[in-house]
């Protein structure tokens, strides 16, 4: 059975594992929104957790003061639906928020996958 949570509880869910990305590596997050949606765009696979729209730090050529900020989308209705407590919740939203910065450090899926966090 899907887990129930107001958006206000699951906001501060994602706020909570933003701020347990130790500091050095806070410090080097540059230019990204983060972003709460209840599902992710019809393009995607229902069950999608997130997603990172944006160009990777490793890729970036040259400084572009007036671009838009990469995003990062945390999808809470599938969170919601693979999760039973939210004890299960908060370890998934957590994994989720560090995969989707990953992503923004131009790791990819593959290497995601070896270190456990795919």
């Amino acid at each position: 059975m899907p887990l129930e949570m107001d958006a206000a509880r699951f906001d501060a869910l994602v706020d909570d594992a933003l701020d347990a990305i130790p500091p050095e590596l806070a410090r080097l997050v540059q230019n990204v929104v983060v972003l709460v949606e209840e599902v992710p765009p019809p393009e995607e696979p229902d069950d999608l957790l997130g997603l990172y729209d944006g160009v990777a730090l490793t890729e970036r050529s040259g400084d572009a003061p007036f671009e838009l900020p990469d995003r990062i989308l945390i999808f809470r209705r599938p969170l919601l639906q693979m999760c039973e407590s939210e004890e299960e919740l908060v370890e998934e939203v957590r994994i989720t928020v560090v995969h989707e910065v990953a992503h923004h450090f131009g790791i990819d899926d593959d290497r995601l996958h070896e270190l456990g966090w795919a």
